[in-house]
């Protein structure tokens, strides 16, 4: 029977907080699962970071992959931490599991994946899975509070299925549909999250000594080819090869690759942004803390942070159809206005902090802003399920007069 008190009460309550069900701060329990989810492959990773040789697929030096997307690292590292030595204060970490609003899982995807056999890792992903749900809040909610760090698209690809209702952590959405199922991820739950950048920060004394060394029109440093969506890669290489005041080059490993691909950057004005193997590409990140105007080309693509941040004022979006053109690109960006350049690179310098990971993780940084997308992600799917409720009402007045 529907429970009219109950009703009116969380009305109240709804009108009266725009953040209700959860209140700030959000209160999350972090599963203490056993070592060899979590500190054993921390150990796994620096233990056997200066093996150069141990490469991806396509030649990517695998402990710098794993970096870009050690979001779990840090939003777990933070989590943990003594509450006297954190600075963030929208979230806090709870004991008991009665007390939680939501619940962290701190396993290590994407280690596990890159730096365990294949099988060992398939065996680890189902024992981990098990384990989280023989919980019993997992059993009281179906995991619908329990978030995911998936941040990689090929973490915890063999068991996603059976968790298809927690939050995830994303690098993007795929619209390619490469990489997720139909219905596995949605906006409505999932968060997407900014890889780690693979540079150092140019802060505002480093943007103004090289105000004057940025000659180079358009730079872009990384694979040049790519799948799936990643393909116009190959197609803008085309384009531009041998053009004036133009760099486009293949990425290289190592130490050295990184030093090229940060000078490259703090010497242009703009820096290209074109999909990966997924809508998004790690070089965006680099390029905004780096003072480069990003320049988008992508389709479709959800960013990180969407509804906190306006990317209108720090980058440039451009639809796949013009960028490969013929002649249309470079003229286009040469008719931007040197004050409108000079303004994104202010915004650039001022949204930089949003995507940097740090310990103690910093306010308005990352990990930050995670917390706050999370509570209005919860916010959005408890009014979901309130207005069913109110459906559900006026379908059963008229049952209930007769």
């Amino acid at each position: 029977m529907f429970d009219y008190r109950k009703f009116a009460k969380e009305m109240d309550w709804v009108l009266g907080d725009p953040y209700y069900p959860l209140n700030f701060p959000i209160r999350v329990y972090v599963y203490q699962m056993p070592n060899k989810f979590t500190y054993d492959l921390l150990w796994l990773f620096w233990n056997t970071y200066r093996e150069t040789s141990n490469l991806t697929s396509n030649g990517s030096p695998v402990h710098r992959l794993i970096e870009q997307h050690s979001i779990d690292y840090w939003l777990w590292a933070d989590l943990i931490a003594p509450e006297s030595e954190r600075l963030l204060k929208n979230v806090v970490r709870v004991d008991r599991q009665e007390e939680a609003d939501l619940f962290y899982v701190p396993f290590f995807t994407t280690i596990s994946f890159f730096l365990l056999e294949k099988q060992r890792c398939k065996v680890l992903y189902r024992e981990a899975l098990k384990w989280v749900t023989d919980q019993p809040a997992w059993k009281q909610s179906e995991g619908r509070d329990h978030i995911f760090p998936i941040h990689h698209p090929w973490s915890f690809k063999t068991v996603r299925r059976y968790v298809k209702n927690s939050i995830w952590l994303l690098p993007d959405m795929d619209s390619t549909g490469n990489w997720y199922k139909p219905g596995q991820v949605s906006l409505e739950k999932d968060l997407i999250l900014p890889y780690v950048p693979n540079v150092d920060l140019c802060d505002a004394k480093c943007v103004s000594e090289n105000e004057s060394k940025r000659t180079i029109l358009l730079f872009f440093r990384g694979r040049l080819k790519r799948n799936a969506g990643g393909k116009i890669r190959s197609k803008l290489v085309t384009e531009l090869a041998g053009a004036k005041d133009v760099v486009i080059e293949e990425g290289t490993s190592g130490d050295q690759g990184k030093a090229a691909a940060q000078k490259g950057m703090r010497r242009s004005i703009f820096c290209l942004s074109p999909a990966g193997d997924t809508p998004s590409s790690a070089r965006l990140f680099d390029a905004i803390v780096s003072g480069c105007i990003p320049v988008f080309i992508s389709d479709e693509l959800e960013l990180p942070f969407e509804g906190i941040l306006d990317y209108r004022k720090i980058a440039i979006f451009v639809s796949s159809t013009d960028a490969v053109q013929p002649g249309w690109l470079l003229p286009f960006l040469k008719g931007i206005s040197s004050t409108q350049i000079r303004e994104m690179r202010r915004n650039l310098l001022e949204f930089s902090r949003h995507f940097m990971y740090s310990s103690p993780a910093q306010p308005l940084g990352p990990e930050d802003l995670v917390w706050r997308m999370v509570c209005n992600s919860v916010h959005h799917n408890f009014w979901l399920i309130f207005v069913s409720s109110v459906f559900l009402l006026f379908e059963t007045i008229p049952t209930l007069l007769l």
